[in-house]
């Protein structure tokens, strides 16, 4: 009579090779294990899409906007520059922390410097210029002749990712610059003396 060894070494082989070639298993278990992690990767995926998407439309809302203002040849008053915010605003699609600045920028050859000629702001979330000149973005601006002005339109919002996936809130900045289109210069209201009609939407004078 032949006894046999018992080997443990065997006996986890063989429970291996048995678990390896078992193919039977249930889709409840398996779904409880991937679906979590699928839904991770679907929000994951969804929120960086919806930033992306976010920061396009925000840049887009800033160039509209300016080139609005480079076509405009009447002077510009309080109820165009709160028009264009709320153009921002729905072009955003977002009401709440939205930040709007319009200004004429020209370049002064005997100074060497950049000059602006009127400055308008709508919300609170853009940087103060510092000493109240345009030093604090010259570097950001193009190289003009002597006298050349452009229109300089910076909008600021705050983008709140829609799924917590690690991705912290951050702020959409765009700074955008036009030159006028149909006039030498764009006027403001009560900023600079004007021969021109006073914009207002209600009137034949007004240019869209």
């Amino acid at each position: 009579m032949t006894e046999t060894c018992f080997s443990p070494v065997a006996a986890l082989r063989s429970a291996v090779n048995r678990f390896r070639r078992d193919e039977e298993g249930s889709v409840a278990i398996e779904a409880a294990f991937y679906f979590p992690l699928l839904l991770a990767m679907f929000a994951a995926i969804f929120t960086l899409y919806d930033a992306f998407r976010q920061e396009s439309i925000s840049i887009k809302a800033a160039y509209t906007i300016s080139d609005l203002v480079s076509r405009e040849t009447a002077t510009l008053d309080d109820t165009y520059i709160d028009n264009m915010y709320l153009l921002t605003q729905a072009m955003t699609r977002d009401t709440r922390d939205v930040s709007m600045r319009i200004s004429v920028v020209y370049w002064d050859e005997a100074s060497g410097s950049y000059g602006v000629d009127w400055s308008v702001e709508r919300g609170t979330g853009l940087a103060v210029w510092n000493d109240g000149t345009i030093n604090d973005v010259a570097e950001h601006l193009p190289n003009l002749p002597d006298q050349e002005r452009v229109i300089l339109v910076e909008t600021w919002n705050n983008l709140l990712p829609i799924f917590d996936v690690g991705l912290d809130n951050f702020d959409l900045y765009n700074f955008v610059f036009t030159r006028p289109r149909f006039a030498g210069q764009i006027i403001f209201e009560g900023m600079r003396a004007s021969d021109g009609p006073v914009h207002d939407d209600g009137t034949e004078d007004a240019t869209l």
